[in-house]
């Protein structure tokens, strides 16, 4: 029989955020966050000809040698069994986080009965909807951009300091060529190509949020997550550690080591986009919405990805509930967070960079942005610590206004369109209602939303929040302990497998 040339074969296929030859440098990385002692084991891995990981793509250019990628697998275990001196003061598990919480919420927010009521709630996530789909939206044309490339960006269009969509027009070619749009956002995400929300993982997200809770109600856990998205949710609309748990679910891994297990990401910013829904539907309960969002993020990430994702859906809570300004819900989502963690000093860091900014105006925030890029140096642009300081601090020196909370924050860099969508979805629901936006952000959205998320695509911001109303309305009373509704404890790292 003869063997079909190489050429029929086409192109090495470089799935992104999963080749072992390209874990092991993030891992590398990760260690360095965590005190781990990799020294010995990143020496071991650059003489045999391994690479660091790449800055922004999402895979190396071509396939390594085999002896190379059984190498990386080794090594990835290897660094796995490293102890971290900051487990104490950074726990995974949700008892111990409240534990390590001195001011961990004990009632909810207090609410004033026409913003509880059905109405007015109803009125409100139709906002944090649509705040979070424009805020996404704006991001996504310079996500994976840089600083320096957005702000050369902006400048060149007359949209400096941010202010309103990018766009194309008037973008003089040079610019173009040497900051170059993110390729997949480009063709429905400028001003003169939106046209309803395109579909984006910061928006599936909540849809699946959505339809976690038809299924399972408020008592979902970890293993019910896992089971939504191998149902609805394509392996190809995931990515980093929501790609490696993916492929974790179907090695046979099981909840909650599918976050661990070879996840070089798990840190990253991924189980935050998903922690707005769990935050729509506590409304003023920001400790039943950090349980919840922990059941969630567990699939995935651990410790400051966790809290990254518990911080977000406290934020959020509090802001639903009605009573709450944007400092209130600021330090809502810090009381959910270990205070001694990298997540917490960061965002800490971000909100009083942005009180001590003297001008308060979009220019002057430039600078705040300067010293959070400096003091984050050399993490990956998708990591949850410096991008929840950027978040904290945009919302910050905004003083919680849509506008210039989603400008602020996507101006900065990093996970643009992600950040931008928290920031959206946050100040939508600080601003109360639908038309309290300005229409320039929610007219080109036309009640429309795209995605691959089965039975949903094309749906109205209108009707999800309807549905997402109809699940805060069913909360049972606030949490009174973090093993409530399936919360449990995070057994250590070995990876069981199920049964075949």
């Amino acid at each position: 029989m003869t063997a079909a040339p190489a050429a029929a074969y086409g192109a090495p296929l470089r799935l992104t955020w999963v080749q072992p030859e390209d874990l092991v440098g993030h891992e590398l990385r990760q260690a360095a966050e965590d005190g781990r002692a990799a020294g010995p084991l990143r020496r071991r891995w650059l003489a045999a000809g391994g690479h660091p990981a790449p800055d922004r793509a999402g895979a190396s250019p071509g396939p390594p040698k085999p002896r190379l990628r059984a190498l990386a697998l080794e090594l990835l275990d290897e660094l796995a069994t490293l102890e971290t001196p900051l487990s104490a003061i950074e726990p995974t598990d949700l008892d111990e986080i409240r534990a390590s919480c001195p001011r961990w919420p004990t009632a909810p927010v207090p609410a004033d009965a026409a913003d509880r009521s059905a109405d007015g709630l109803r009125t409100r996530l139709h906002a944090a909807w649509l705040g979070r789909a424009a805020g996404c939206v704006l991001g996504k044309p310079v996500e994976k951009v840089t600083l320096e490339g957005i702000r050369a960006i902006a400048r060149a269009t007359g949209n400096w300091p941010v202010h309103t969509w990018f766009t194309a027009a008037g973008l003089d070619p040079a610019i173009a060529a040497a900051h170059p749009w993110n390729r997949r956002s480009v063709a429905t995400s400028l001003a003169e190509t939106l046209d309803g929300a395109p579909e984006d993982d910061d928006l599936n997200y909540p849809l699946l949020g959505l339809l976690l809770l038809d299924r399972h109600g408020h008592a979902f856990t970890t293993a019910d997550v896992g089971r939504l998205w191998l149902d609805e949710l394509p392996a190809g609309r995931t990515f980093t550690a929501e790609r490696v748990a993916y492929r974790n679910l179907l090695d046979g891994v099981e909840p909650p080591h599918t976050g661990s297990y070879r996840n070089p990401f798990r840190e990253w910013i991924g189980a935050q986009i998903r922690a707005d829904v769990h935050g729509w539907t506590h409304p003023g309960d920001p400790a039943g919405a950090a349980a919840a969002a922990h059941r969630d993020a567990v699939l995935t990430h651990t410790a400051n990805g966790v809290y990254g994702a518990m911080f977000a859906a406290a934020v959020i809570a509090a802001a639903a509930g009605g009573a709450a300004d944007v400092d209130d819900a600021l330090r809502a989502g810090l009381a959910v967070v270990p205070p001694r963690s990298r997540l917490a000093r960061a965002v800490r860091h971000g909100i009083e960079l942005a009180r001590s900014e003297p001008s308060g105006t979009p220019e002057g925030f430039a600078a705040v942005v300067d010293d959070l890029h400096a003091a984050h140096d050399g993490r990956h642009w998708v990591h949850v610590v410096p991008n929840a300081a950027l978040l904290a601090a945009a919302l910050t020196h905004a003083g919680g206004d849509f506008t210039g909370a989603v400008c602020r924050v996507v101006s900065g860099g990093w996970d643009t369109d992600s950040n931008g969508a928290t920031a959206g979805s946050v100040t939508g629901l600080l601003a109360g209602a639908p038309q309290a936006l300005p229409e320039r952000w929610t007219a080109p959205l036309r009640n429309r939303l795209a995605t691959s998320v089965g039975g949903m695509d094309g749906i109205g911001f209108d009707e999800l929040a309807a549905r997402t109303a109809a699940h805060a309305l069913s909360v049972p009373a606030p949490a009174g302990t973090l093993a409530d509704a399936g919360a449990g404890r995070v057994p250590p790292h070995e990876p069981r497998r199920t049964t075949p």
